[in-house]
């Protein structure tokens, strides 16, 4: 498997895989890197596909520098590499982890998008940030009053961050979408996950004793095998011209 590194304006970039006209973008999630998309490559490019994979902002080759890892600056981001991506293949799909699923549709709403997979999603980070606040005994005052506010558990929270998820729901996200959950997600509820997969008619696979981060043999066995699945999936899609 071909593998090449470059940027696109800044951003550090790996493509996987030989010529294609079908490419998967995949998008690593908090504390992640670009180089994850290889174990992802080994499944996608012998099906047909390139994957090209990019570091976000203070992860893998950009630790340390300027840009934060933030949804005004992140979507933004992932907007140009879209643009980068329209002139050089003609159907683009994504694969992305956690936060970056939550970015990702943030960014391409609206776009053409031939499909979205994505495994331990954040579908409602308003949800979440106030999950976190209650679970530190945070109000909404307090907050809007110190701007931000350092956990016991590690996690800033940001007023600012807040107002701006409260600001830019997702909303419309039609693309053909798969993912696969973690019956022990401590990130995402249950149901907030469930109503999110019937709103946007996706299709929910749940492993049941699986956690958010998936990392153990079996968990990553089970990713695998899903990957798989749907990347077989979608090429029956396209055979029945869907």
């Amino acid at each position: 498997m071909t593998e090449k590194t470059f940027l696109i304006d800044h951003i550090p970039a790996v493509l996987y895989g030989e010529p294609s006209q079908n490419i998967y973008l995949f998008v690593h999630g908090q504390c992640g890197c670009k180089e994850e998309g290889g174990a992802f490559a080994e499944i996608a490019c012998p099906a047909g596909y390139q994957v090209l994979a990019i570091d976000l902002p203070e992860h893998g080759a950009r630790k340390g520098g300027k840009s934060r890892f933030n949804p005004w600056t992140v979507v933004p981001e992932l907007r140009a590499v879209e643009g980068y991506m329209k002139s050089r293949w003609r159907k683009i799909s994504l694969r992305a982890n956690s936060i970056s699923a939550h970015f990702s549709m943030l960014a391409f709403t609206g776009e053409h998008i031939h499909k979205a997979l994505f495994v331990s999603p954040i579908v409602n980070m308003e949800r979440l940030i106030a999950d976190m606040m209650g679970w530190a005994g945070i109000t909404d005052q307090e907050l809007k009053e110190r701007g931000e506010i350092v956990t016991h558990s590690g996690q800033t929270l940001s007023w600012r961050y807040l107002t701006w998820e409260r600001e830019h729901p997702i909303q419309n996200w039609c693309c053909p979408t798969a993912i696969l959950y973690a019956g022990r997600d401590d990130m995402t509820g249950r149901q907030t996950v469930e109503r999110f997969a019937s709103a946007h008619s996706a299709a929910l696979t749940v492993m049941e004793n699986g956690e958010h981060w998936f990392h153990t043999p079996e968990q990553l066995s089970v990713l695998r095998k899903w990957e798989k699945s749907e990347l077989k999936a979608a090429e029956r899609m396209d055979h029945d011209g869907v």
